[in-house]
C-alpha cells in the first residue's frame, strides 16, 4: 500500500484524462487514473486519496450514481465533477449528490488546478492559515455541534458526513450570526469565487446542509431565507466568537 495521498483522476476519455495526469503531475500532484468507475473502490481500499476528479459520462457505472454511492457509504474524499459546458443540471445534480465542486468541459487546465487547491484549502485550512484554537472554534445550536478547529458537524454526538463545500456554506453562516448574506456574498465566503445570476449551486448546498441539521428542513430554524437576497444563520444563541 502506498502511503503518500494522490489525486484520482476517473475519465474515460483517453486524451482528456492523459492530458490532465501529465499536467497535474507538472504542478506537483502526485496522480492516479482510472478509465471509469469500476476500480474505484478497489483504488480508495488500497491507498490514500486526498480528492478525486469525476467525469460524469463514464462507461458503466455513471459519476452521478459514483459520488452517489461514494456519499451514501460515508465516503467524504473531496469530489470535484467535470461536466459539459453549460449543463447546468448536471452540476446541480451532481452537488446534489455530494460533489464538493465543478469544471465545465472544455476548461482550462489551470482553472482545475485552482479549482483542486481551493477544495483541498477548504478540507484542511490549518496548512494555509494555521490551526485553529478548538475551544473557541465550536458553536452549538440545537442539537447540532459546529466545531470549526476539527472541520466536524455532530447532531446529538454522532458526527455527521459533509462534503468541504457543504461545510464552507455552513461555516460561512455560521461566523456570520444574524447577519443577511447574499448568494453572491455567501459563495465568494464559501467558495472563493463568484458565481453567474442564474446558478443554483448555493441553493443547493444550502437544502443539503439544512436536511443535515434542521427538524424540517422545508420549515428552517437555523438557516433561514431572506427572500430575493439570500439566507441568514439564527443560532440559539450568539455564536461563540
Amino acid at each position: 500500500m502506498e502511503t503518500q495521498p494522490k489525486l484520482l483522476i476517473v475519465e474515460d476519455d483517453t486524451r482528456t484524462r492523459l492530458l490532465l495526469e501529465r499536467y497535474l503531475k507538472e504542478q506537483g500532484f502526485p496522480v492516479l487514473s482510472l478509465s471509469g468507475g469500476r476500480r474505484v473502490d478497489e483504488t480508495l481500499a488500497a491507498q490514500p486519496v486526498k480528492l478525486i476528479i469525476l467525469d460524469l459520462m463514464l462507461p458503466g457505472e455513471d459519476g452521478l450514481s459514483l459520488c452517489r454511492r461514494l456519499r451514501a457509504r460515508g465516503e467524504d474524499v473531496p469530489i470535484i465533477i467535470l461536466t459539459a459546458k453549460g449543463d447546468e443540471v448536471d452540476r446541480v445534480v451532481g452537488l446534489e449528490v455530494g460533489a464538493d465542486d465543478y469544471v465545465a468541459k472544455p476548461f482550462s487546465p489551470r482553472e482545475l488546478v485552482a479549482r483542486i487547491n481551493a477544495v483541498l484549502r477548504r478540507r484542511n485550512p490549518a496548512a494555509v492559515h494555521g490551526a485553529p484554537s478548538p475551544i473557541s472554534q465550536v458553536v452549538r445550536f440545537g442539537p447540532c455541534e459546529l466545531n470549526f478547529g476539527t472541520r466536524e458537524l455532530s447532531r446529538e454526538g454522532k458526527t455527521l458526513v459533509m462534503s468541504t463545500g457543504e461545510f464552507a456554506v455552513l461555516e460561512a453562516l455560521a461566523r456570520h450570526p444574524h447577519v443577511p448574506l447574499s448568494r453572491d456574498r455567501l459563495m465568494d465566503l464559501a467558495r472563493g469565487k463568484e458565481q453567474g445570476a442564474h446558478d443554483r449551486s448555493m441553493d443547493v448546498q444550502v437544502s443539503r446542509v439544512r436536511r443535515l441539521i434542521e427538524d424540517d428542513s422545508s420549515k428552517p430554524r437555523y438557516i433561514q431565507t431572506v427572500w430575493g437576497f439570500g439566507y441568514v444563520f439564527v443560532p440559539d444563541a450568539p455564536a461563540t466568537p
